[in-house]
């Protein structure tokens, strides 16, 4: 598969993807835009493909937000389909199947935040920096980050963040729960792929419901997602992967989950 703007790497089960435009900071215009909704299509069909990396090229930049040069000429009805073109590509990644680490080596600013955010799990290097500053040109985030961000890190601080367009520093990130940890730069991508690899060893009928069952708590109350939650443990007890885990750890050996 060729692309312009990014890379698709896969490495036995982990694939990896890298926004690939280090002269432009990595930032997202409509064609990079497609070519993220491109690749993960590719990876949601894909069944080998047990985890996802995504990170940026280069030593400066995730991705240091929407391609301005682009969005100036938006008017009220472009404006309202560029959002919605972003929107479309995030959800993708949030909704999938398979878990998403995002290897924050830079700026996540703007839409690389809220890239970041689409996410499951945010690993970032020392030198990383966050921010929704939209305000400053103007606009709001477009592309999930009002709703996302309030729901990871609360509606107080979210506010806080992106009314004032100030950016912050990784240890800020980690403090308010916006990322899970904080790696030295030179072990970021190292440390990313350790953890993928761990996730795909385990049963992925598993994680894949762990991963719906988390997620929905964002659309439903406690007792619809407890509801959930039970018939999604019930498909676990159902499935293959379940008798061979069980049996493992009854037999005192490591489990060979059906790939």
């Amino acid at each position: 598969m060729n692309y312009k703007n990014l890379l698709l790497s896969v490495s036995e089960d982990i694939a990896k993807v890298t926004i690939n435009r280090p002269t432009k900071l990595n930032a997202l215009n409509s064609e990079t835009l497609m070519e993220i909704e491109k690749a993960f299509n590719y990876i949601k069909n894909e069944d080998n493909i047990k985890v996802t990396i995504v990170t940026g090229a280069g030593e400066k930049a995730f991705v240091a937000g929407a391609d301005i040069s682009e969005l100036k000429a938006c008017n009220s009805e472009s404006g309202k389909t560029f959002s919605e073109q972003g929107q479309k590509v995030f959800d993708l990644i949030e909704n999938l199947r398979k878990p998403v680490i995002a290897a924050i080596n830079g700026f996540a600013l703007g839409g690389g935040c809220e890239l970041a955010l689409a996410c499951h799990i945010r690993l970032a290097s020392e030198n990383a920096k966050f921010g929704q500053p939209e305000v400053n040109l103007g606009i709001i985030p477009g592309y999930g980050g009002t709703q996302r961000l309030s729901r990871l890190i609360n509606t107080g601080r979210a506010l806080e963040y992106i009314l004032t367009g100030n950016l912050i520093n990784s240890e800020e990130a980690l403090r308010i729960g916006l990322i899970n940890r904080i790696i030295p730069n030179e072990e970021l991508i190292h440390k990313a792929e350790e953890m993928a690899k761990l996730i795909a060893s385990k049963g992925q009928i598993a994680v894949g419901l762990a991963l719906e069952s988390v997620l929905s708590t964002n659309n439903l109350n406690q007792s619809e997602g407890l509801k959930l939650e039970s018939e999604l443990f019930g498909k676990c007890c159902g499935s293959e992967d379940f008798n061979e885990g069980t049996t493992a750890f009854l037999e005192k050996r490591k489990p060979h989950f059906k790939r």
